[in-house]
């Protein structure tokens, strides 16, 4: 494009700015309705607030459909149509696929399609949100601008046999505004007339999909920038226990790089995942089965192999080389976590073998058998609170190690 006015400064600012920006390949769509949604929750809720204040009926409202599309996301869209991390009724499915389409991330099909690229493609080109382009592009930019063509979503043929899913696709946009703005205003009415509609609308419905919307971003852009890699550094997925705070346990995402199919992201009992205790109590009620779990030993392991890979760049770091005592430590600590390692591997195979001949004798010698078994049984556990010991000792010396540095 090429202009042939007269060279005003101000006018000349305007062309630089429209020459650079890429107008052609922005999402109009997208864009309008992010950035739209995001002027009135900062603009129109104030006001709303300031004219009308705020009730505990507003308030409990706001959470009960921010929990209900935040889980819809995690525990439907993620855990259950992306990863098929267990199996679920059609109430569940029919459930978050209604409230999954409220949070206004785009239809279960195309979001799965994404993600499951995300994770098959995670840092390269081919990655939707690719943190390797910036911040702004993997938080949001993705969507609001078209820098690649659309892929087919030719990664979801599971999904293409759901009817619910398919019923979610044909009718995303009405499903997804009758849940998220029609029914809070509804509800907002009969509460309190045409200024509890206005609220329901503002703060149950506009503000609260700015909320989860943002909460889901950072998982794609803080998630993969700042926090711990305990699991594997193979990607820039990274551990944060403050976003999992707000992300109904997503935070925990370098471990779920590492072991996608896993139902839970905080693995460890103590860790903030509402999604996981979720499907737990669906499971209890016999709404979803067939959870998959990662086994104990294989977490271990990949933690014994990265603090290994961290001892590693101590060692070679200059200044703990320096420090004599300091260095034989890490030396040895490497050498134990090495040892338990391949102590491991061998009891599991002589385990297996043992199992599989004991499997043959087991109607004429069930009482052997039984006793047998849970000897091996016996020393595996011990074998794994060994690892688990060392591991600790290993991370307290990977802190001194580092204070050193």
């Amino acid at each position: 494009m090429e202009f042939r006015s007269p060279p005003v400064r101000g006018f000349a600012l305007w062309r630089a700015v429209k020459l650079r920006l890429p107008y052609d390949r922005v999402n109009w769509t997208n864009s309008s309705f992010l950035i739209g949604t995001t002027l009135v929750t900062l603009t129109g809720v104030p006001l709303y607030l300031w004219h009308y204040g705020v009730d505990a009926f507003q308030v409990a409202m706001f959470f009960l459909f921010f929990i209900a599309t935040g889980l819809s996301i995690t525990l439907g869209y993620h855990r259950l149509f992306s990863h098929m991390a267990f199996q679920a009724s059609w109430p569940v499915r029919l459930v978050t696929l209604i409230f999954g389409a409220a949070a206004f991330e785009n239809c279960a099909l195309a979001w799965v399609s994404d993600h499951r690229r995300h994770h098959k493609h995670v840092d390269h080109d081919e990655d939707p949100y690719d943190i390797s382009k910036g911040f702004f592009h993997a938080h949001i930019g993705w969507i609001m601008f078209k820098l690649d063509p659309e892929p087919p979503w030719d990664n979801v043929a599971d999904l293409r046999k759901d009817p619910l899913v398919m019923w979610q696709d044909r009718f995303y946009v009405p499903i997804a505004v009758f849940t998220s703005f029609v029914v809070p205003a509804l509800l907002g009415y009969w509460h309190a007339g045409a200024v509890g509609a206005l609220g329901g609308f503002l703060i149950a419905g506009v503000a609260r999909v700015v909320a989860v919307q943002h909460m889901t971003f950072f998982i794609n852009s803080l998630c993969h920038t700042v926090g711990n890699q305990p699991y594997s550094n193979k990607c820039s997925a990274r551990d944060s226990w403050f976003m999992a705070i707000f992300t109904f346990g997503e935070g925990y995402h370098n471990y779920h790089h590492e072991f996608q199919h896993d139902y839970r992201n905080g693995v460890k009992w103590w860790q903030w995942d509402p999604t996981k205790w979720t499907i737990w109590a669906l499971e209890k009620i016999r709404l979803v089965k067939g959870l998959r779990r990662v086994p104990e030993d294989k977490i271990l392991l990949a933690q014994l192999a990265d603090a290994r890979r961290r001892l590693g760049e101590h060692i070679a770091c200059p200044k703990v080389s320096a420090n004599a005592r300091l260095h034989a430590l890490l030396q040895a600590k490497d050498a134990k976590l090495h040892e338990l390692g391949d102590r491991w591997a061998a009891l599991k195979t002589q385990y297996a073998s043992k199992a599989v001949a004991m499997k043959t004798e087991y109607a004429e010698k069930r009482a052997e058998y039984a006793e047998r078994a849970g000897h091996q049984i016996e020393e595996l556990k011990e074998a794994l609170s060994e690892m688990r010991r060392e591991l600790q000792a290993a991370l307290q010396l990977l802190d001194h190690a580092a204070a050193a540095a």
